[in-house]
């Protein structure tokens, strides 16, 4: 898949769920990588998707829906044009 659309999910969870969590954000094929952190927020996913739409789908269908996640603030990268 040729990603046009990349997008940070930060992802809070219910304490003692971030290996769960961690296990199933895992199997989501979209999410090219995923990191534990300290902090705010308990991870870190990186999307890829092929547009904006599909993006939408994956984190309000595949993300949010997972048992153990509490919350999620999405951050969408930005294409500029090149001179």
């Amino acid at each position: 898949m040729a990603a046009l659309a990349i997008g940070y999910v930060l992802i809070t969870t219910a304490t003692g769920k971030e290996s769960k969590v961690l296990e199933q954000m895992r199997k989501v094929p979209e999410v090219g990588e995923v990191h534990q952190l300290f902090g705010q927020y308990d991870m870190l996913a990186r999307i890829e998707t092929t547009d904006y739409d599909r993006m939408c789908d994956i984190v309000l269908g595949k993300i949010r829906t997972i048992q153990g996640i509490t919350g999620t603030r999405t951050l969408i990268c930005a294409r500029f044009k090149r001179d």
